[in-house]
């Protein structure tokens, strides 16, 4: 019995593939300012997140 040949090339990813689309429907520009906005959205949620996180430690403190 033999093994399974290996793929020498690697299975592109449902990622891989949207971006192949963004590239062929989307201007440069267009895509720059569109992960420029997801970038934003990211670093929003980060610091949200940072806040609860300090309000806790605050509410935490206020009660000892």
């Amino acid at each position: 019995m033999q093994a399974a040949p290996v793929r020498a090339t690697a299975i592109p990813t449902f990622t891989d593939a949207l971006r192949v689309v963004e590239s062929l429907l989307m201007s440069s520009g267009q895509r720059t300012a569109r992960r420029n906005a997801w970038t934003s959205v990211l670093e929003d949620r980060r610091r949200a997140k940072d806040r609860v996180e300090a309000q806790r430690v605050l509410e935490s403190v206020a009660r000892s």
